[in-house]
């Protein structure tokens, strides 16, 4: 896999990472875990390059934190582990359906207890990446933030990183301690970070750490229906993945697997690889259950006979024609489209979307897609989550 680093200072990576959450915390909660099949995804991301292993405290809680510890212990040394502080259950089951309740906490004295339950539980003397999961409305994110910069000079973390926030928050950390990652939920259908987060990170040489880039599997055409998401899943509480919304939000998953299929590639892959094209710094981390890492999988015809001998069939050839994508007419700014959050069935055709991908190159193993169409141009923040 190609390597990138986190933002201009940071530790060098590969271009996709792995978020661990979903392997203890949030989605699919009915169903048993299976910690070995978690740790073979974990090694088997770090066998395809995916060096970036995303996690945090508040994820279990703190049962993430353990797992990742143990999937590493004989491994770290080829890990950056970026872990997070800044959020606490205040009770393991009070959120909704039974899900823990949780709430800020960026009070200087919890950060400085945090680090070292995180370095216990991971199993390690530092994490590469120490990131603020949310800023605590109420403490300054100054304080908050040179609690986090502590854990620097005692050399428990390497670099810090900020977790959904906007450019003033972005600013007046930096005025303390350099920043060296903003992570934040961005995708084909979640561009809020295009208008003005990405272009700020851009200039100041940060990274970015997309979260959800598949649109919570949404992108992948996994969910027809409300009924068919998991009972004890967070997505059952998010608007988007209501009845209404869903039904008319289908059309755009079908749109992203239908340029997948000229291309030879996956919806996974084509996800990824507009998100890679965003930004030299742009790290997405998708997350998975099962040892099937988002965007291993190629179609590939199956392979004819020729002379008793199997030959490989051509990949399919780049299009020439750039997809379109849709979106509600009423829900268009009067500028660009971004949001492509539908709640109506009525749609026109658009312009930007997959063919804003420049020359986009997505590499798993032995797998290459080259993604070509339109140069990228600023497109205004639009979707909500």
């Amino acid at each position: 896999m190609r390597t990138t680093t986190l933002g201009a200072q940071g530790p060098q990576v590969g271009v996709i990472g792995l978020g661990a959450m979903g392997m203890s915390f949030a989605y699919d909660m009915a169903t048993p875990r299976d910690e070995a099949t978690s740790v073979s995804v974990i090694h088997q991301a770090l066998d395809l390059g995916m060096t970036l292993i995303d996690t945090a405290d508040v994820y279990g809680p703190h049962t993430n934190e353990e797992l990742v510890g143990r999937a590493l212990a004989d491994r770290r040394e080829r890990a950056v582990i970026a872990t997070k502080v800044g959020m606490e259950a205040i009770d393991p089951t009070g959120g909704p359906g039974g899900s823990p309740l949780v709430r800020p906490n960026g009070r200087p004295e919890h950060v400085r207890a945090a680090i070292d339950g995180s370095l216990r539980r991971l199993g390690t003397d530092h994490v590469d990446l120490y990131q603020l999961h949310r800023v605590d409305p109420q403490v300054p994110i100054e304080e908050t933030w040179g609690a986090l910069a502590e854990a620097v000079t005692a050399g428990k973390a390497r670099h810090l990183g900020l977790s959904e926030v906007g450019v003033e928050q972005i600013r007046r950390a930096q005025a303390v301690h350099p920043v060296t990652t903003v992570q934040s939920e961005f995708s084909l259908w979640t561009r809020d970070v295009q208008a003005e987060v990405l272009p700020y990170c851009e200039q100041h040489g940060i990274g970015l750490l997309p979260y959800s880039p598949l649109g919570r599997g949404f992108l992948l055409g996994r969910f027809a229906s409300f009924d068919e998401l998991p009972h004890n899943d967070q997505r059952r509480r998010l608007p988007r993945f209501q009845e209404d919304n869903l039904r008319a939000n289908r059309d755009i998953a079908a749109r992203v697997r239908d340029v997948a299929d000229r291309i030879g590639a996956t919806p996974a892959q084509v996800a990824l690889a507009w998100l890679v094209a965003q930004g030299r710094h742009v790290v997405p981390i998708p997350g998975t259950k099962t040892p099937k890492v988002p965007g291993r999988q190629r179609r590939w015809r199956r392979r004819p006979v020729v002379s008793g001998r199997p030959r490989r069939p051509r990949r399919h050839p780049v299009p020439r024609r750039r997809p379109v994508l849709t979106v509600p007419a009423r829900h268009r700014p009067a500028t660009s489209p971004t949001s492509w959050e539908a709640e109506t069935p009525e749609r026109e055709e658009v312009g930007p979307g997959i063919r804003e991908v420049t020359g986009a190159v997505w590499e798993l193993g032995n797998g290459r897609h080259r993604l070509e169409a339109a140069p990228r141009r600023p497109v205004a923040a639009g979707s909500t989550m």
